[in-house]
């Protein structure tokens, strides 16, 4: 098992920027690696960035890219999501999830899932 716990939400002005944190505890060395989803409302789960174990290998949405930066503590199995020049778009419930599958941007390669954090951007 592994518990997920996200931390940083809240809200936020347009262009500005915000850090989540989700902190993995549990059997993480079963995991290959970990990512962030969001949600909003009336939308299906969104992919938004992922990073192996490690550090070595990252991915992004293609809607996040250049301004979402993944980064991750191995030490204290901690992944941050660095969210800059926010959007209203970027408005939804970011979930932090554990990859036990091979497919980075599907949520079905995600065994374990946190609680999720509201982000709010508003214009």
């Amino acid at each position: 098992q592994v518990q997920l716990l996200e931390s940083g939400g809240g809200l936020v002005q347009a262009g500005g920027s915000r850090r989540l944190s989700c902190a993995a505890s549990g059997r993480t060395f079963g995991s290959y690696g970990m990512a962030w989803f969001r949600q909003a409302p009336g939308k299906e789960r969104e992919f938004v960035a992922g990073i192996s174990w490690g550090g070595s290998t990252t991915n992004y949405g293609d809607s996040v890219k250049g301004r979402f930066t993944i980064s991750s503590d191995s030490a204290k199995d901690t992944v941050f999501l660095q969210m800059n020049s926010l959007k209203p778009e970027d408005t939804a419930v970011y979930y932090c999830a554990a990859r036990t599958g091979l497919r980075v941007y599907s949520p079905g390669s995600y065994e374990y899932w946190g609680q999720g954090t509201q982000v709010t951007v508003s214009s």
